[in-house]
Formats: structure tokens, sequence, C-alpha cells
């Protein structure tokens, strides 16, 4: 371990002065930032505001790639076609 030469040293009655309840205030300090929790409980307990969503359904319509989409070879997101930047590709702009 490095020992700092230059720094003042404590003496013996200092470091005396240093009562048990002392050092455990700082120690308790230290650890009093740390918070146990569980994610699980915390998103339970979170609410939205407004309605209760729990019991609702999402619904969503899946339609076929239509005649002016593309899907791109990179990300295989469908894109409309003026997001085509490489047809030889078919790549879109924000892959290119």
């Amino acid at each position: 371990m490095a020992t700092d030469y230059d720094a003042p040293r404590k003496t013996d009655d200092e470091s005396s002065e240093e009562s048990i309840e002392e050092l455990k205030a700082r120690r308790h300090d230290k650890n009093s930032g740390k918070v146990d929790e569980d994610e699980t409980e915390a998103a339970e307990a979170f609410e939205l505001p407004g309605a209760d969503l729990s019991h609702e359904e999402l619904a969503v319509e899946v339609r076929p790639r239509q005649e002016d989409e593309f899907t791109c070879m990179s990300c295989f997101l469908v894109h409309h076609r003026s997001q085509l930047a490489d047809e030889k590709k078919m790549i879109c702009k924000d892959c290119a």
C-alpha cells in the first residue's frame, strides 16, 4: 500500500478521540445511500394517471406488405419506397 509521507500525521491522542459511536455513524452514513428495492414490487406499485389499463388488450391489425413498400434486408423493417437507398441491396436510408 502506498503511503503519502507528506501528509500530516495524527498523534495517538487525536486518533483515540474518535469514539466508536462516531465510527459507527460514519459507516452507517456510507451505506445509507444504498437502497435494496425489488424491481417487480416497484413496477407493480407504479400507477398510470387515469383509468386502470391492466385488463386491456392491445388490438393491432396486421396487413401484408403493400405495393409501395419494401422490406429492408439489413434491419428487416417494412418501409415506404421513398426510404429506399439501394435498390439492388434493398436497404433503407437509415441502414445505408
